[in-house]
């Protein structure tokens, strides 16, 4: 009996974590990604957990697209690998998100395949509650104003992990799609809590208004930045996940010089092409070593969602 659960692999589908969402809950599972995500980042230990730089190709042949794999190793226990494809002619071509995913976990003893699970929602949620994470160390706690740059699919999940974590009254939403502005608050339903304001408006005044914003856009190649060096609040913070994509520009370089800037991981943030500004800073850009090394170490805790599938004891399919 033993032999043959060791050969088993555990296959997690898309169907599977409807599955989970509904017997737990989208407020639960967010709450306890956030939490486990926090506590991960706290307890890291880069002797026992080793972060690579992501890596991947990028093509334009039959259309743009981009496949990236991220690996993390457990010492002693699991490698986990994220593959995560990036084509924005999805939607229209295929009827598929922009951004899919999977996730394999191998034992490390024997390499054998433990668990592959469809990634795609995970990786949202994931996301999401990264962009939590920091937003609680980096923002200022009384932030009642989010904004939204960017209403796709990925901008649910940022909203919902930042109104879990802050006193959210007034959400400003802006997007490229007027569809996507449109349809927002009927996709958010489910995690947007009641007497919450959803606003469209300009990205000049969104960026004036908001305490937190976050930017989750499919800016093209050489498009970018998503706005000029705009005035804001003092105190604003940003959570900036869309540049995944050599050439995708969200956020203007002159911003970046003048702002406390914390990538998760530096050597990627720092590969060239740089995805987060047109062009390496001209000028100083602050990023303590201390901050970054925390802000890295959200890489280190993609096998959570196996610790979840487990403590639900999700039945596995073979």
């Amino acid at each position: 009996m033993s032999e043959r659960r060791e050969s088993e692999t555990t296959i997690i589908a898309r169907d599977d974590i409807a599955t989970i969402i509904n017997r737990v809950g989208l407020d639960r599972l967010m709450d306890e990604m956030i939490d486990r995500l926090r506590r991960a980042i706290i307890s890291f230990d880069e002797t026992a957990t080793r972060v690579r730089t992501r890596d991947g190709f990028h093509y334009t042949e039959p259309d743009l697209g981009l496949l990236e794999w991220m690996p993390v190793i457990q010492a002693g226990e699991a490698t986990t690998i994220k593959v995560v494809g990036y084509h924005p002619n999805n939607p229209s071509a295929f009827n598929l998100p922009t951004i899919l995913s999977t996730i394999s976990v191998y034992e490390t003893g024997s390499g054998h395949l433990a668990a592959l699970a469809d990634g795609t929602f995970l990786t949202a949620l994931r996301t999401g509650a990264a962009s939590a994470v920091a937003s609680g160390v980096l923002a200022r706690p009384d932030s009642h104003i989010l904004g939204l740059i960017g209403c796709g699919a990925q901008s649910i999940t940022q909203m919902h992990a930042i109104v879990r974590t802050f006193p959210i009254d007034q959400i400003h939403i802006t997007d490229a799609s007027q569809a996507n502005v449109a349809s927002f608050e009927t996709r958010a339903a489910e995690v947007l809590p009641d007497g919450v304001e959803v606003r469209a408006m300009p990205v000049e005044q969104l960026m004036m208004s908001a305490d937190i914003v976050c930017t989750s856009t499919s800016v093209g190649i050489g498009e970018g930045p998503l706005f000029d060096d705009l005035p804001t609040n003092p105190w604003l913070h940003i959570n900036a996940v869309g540049s995944d994509f050599p050439g995708k520009v969200e956020l203007p370089a002159a911003m970046l010089r003048r702002g406390l800037v914390c990538p998760d991981v530096r050597r990627s943030a720092t590969r060239l092409p740089c995805g987060c500004c047109s062009s390496r800073p001209t000028g100083p850009v602050s990023a303590p070593a201390s901050l970054s090394k925390t802000s890295a170490k959200i890489r280190s805790i993609r096998t959570t969602w196996v610790g979840l599938v487990r403590w639900h004891r999700l039945p596995s399919r073979n």
